[in-house]
């Protein structure tokens, strides 16, 4: 069964498999929140709007309406505002707004009691991955603290996980590829 799955998601085209993976992933039977926050944080901007794009046209549903459905919370936040706001892709990057941003990140993280969820939301979700990769390189120089310890430390759950996602891809999209697969590779 799952090798003729395997097989059906194959043939298709990067953004029909993503959008079949997604519905699935956030369907109601077979929920599976952390396969849709993979495959959404870990493509670019213009991979999402595609796959967006397909994913109506598959289903006749917003890809939008069905995560709002189905998370919640910042995870939710995060997820909407990364399918929704457009972000540059390419590599330049301003030191001034890398050096903001790592101020915003500290100052909304371990520098207060609680964490400030909306800093890390606009960050991340704002931000190319050239950009968030500077920025955590500076936040290390900055503070002597790796973001991603930052993140595990500050976050939980989902809204953890895709924190990560964003990040790791930024920082080096094929480790984070061969890390996911890995698993898929050695059952």
């Amino acid at each position: 069964m799952w090798l003729q799955k395997a097989m059906l998601l194959w043939i298709l085209d990067p953004a029909g498999r993503d959008a079949t993976v997604l519905r699935e992933a956030l369907s109601v039977d077979t929920m599976d929140l952390r396969a849709a926050t993979d495959i959404i944080c870990s493509r670019t901007p213009s991979q999402l709007q595609i796959m967006k794009q397909t994913y109506y046209a598959r289903f006749g549903t917003y890809l939008e309406h069905d995560i709002g459905h189905h998370t919640s919370g910042d995870h939710q936040k995060l997820l909407l505002a990364y399918v929704g706001i457009p972000r540059y892709e390419g590599p330049e990057v301003d030191p001034t707004i890398v050096t903001h941003d790592a101020k915003d990140l500290y100052k909304a993280g371990e520098k207060r009691l609680g964490t400030d969820e909306k800093t890390f939301i606009r960050v991340f979700t704002e931000r190319s991955w050239a950009h968030l990769a500077s920025v955590s390189s500076a936040y290390h120089h900055m503070y002597d603290r790796k973001l991603e310890k930052v993140i595990k430390s500050e976050t939980s759950g989902n809204f953890e996980f895709a924190l990560l996602a964003i990040l790791r891809c930024a920082e080096n999209p094929a480790k984070y590829f061969a890390k996911v697969l890995r698993p898929c590779c050695f059952q």
